[in-house]
């Protein structure tokens, strides 16, 4: 960004020393009487003027160049960030899914003084509030039309008591970060 910069004032110290010679040469023209020192000058003014043009259209490119780069470069540090979260929350996920198989398997037959069970499911609660609070949602599946974008088949079964294309049986949550896909839900669709 520094050379930009450089290069910008480089620029602008250029095309202030021509607008000078410009307009040192038109003070010479008009002190001039001989018509050759006056067509010497009006060249003169003609490559000076022609110089600056140039100059401040080499100025306006570079700051149309840095203008891009700085949006580009936000662009990329944004992109990073998310990238970061969803496979920071992808390896998280396995740890919130046991969580759910554990408080699963003994929602049934725990007691309601079970301060283990109970530790367990707050455990698990927290860590949903805590993708909750990055952004990350849990994709619905059970009942929904199967969309291949969110959803991933590892089963089939025919019933006309459903509709077609229906899932019917989540196997595995699927969760996404912001418009980004972090995991597929695994279902069972009907055909």
């Amino acid at each position: 960004m520094e050379g930009n910069k450089d290069r910008e004032e480089a620029l602008q110290e250029e095309i202030l020393e021509t607008i000078e010679q410009v307009e040192n040469v038109e003070e010479a023209v008009e002190e001039a009487v001989e018509g050759e020192v006056v067509d010497e000058t009006a060249e003169k003014i003609e490559k000076l003027e022609q110089q600056v043009t140039e100059n401040f259209d080499k100025y306006q490119r570079c700051l149309a160049e840095f203008d891009n780069f700085r949006k580009r470069t936000t662009k990329e540090k944004a992109t990073m960030y998310d990238d970061g979260v969803a496979d920071t929350v992808e390896k998280l996920l396995m740890v919130v899914d046991n969580l759910e198989r554990a408080v699963a398997a003994q929602e049934s037959k725990a007691e309601e003084e079970d301060g283990f069970f109970k530790g367990v499911q707050m455990i698990l609660k927290q860590f949903q509030d805590v993708l909750h609070g990055l952004g990350v949602e849990e994709i619905k599946a059970l009942g929904e039309q199967f969309d291949p974008n969110l959803h991933a088949a590892v089963a089939h079964e025919d019933d006309e008591n459903y509709g077609e294309n229906e899932v019917i049986l989540e196997m595995l949550k699927g969760y996404k970060y912001k418009d980004k896909v972090i995991r597929h839900s695994m279902v069972k669709v009907v055909n």
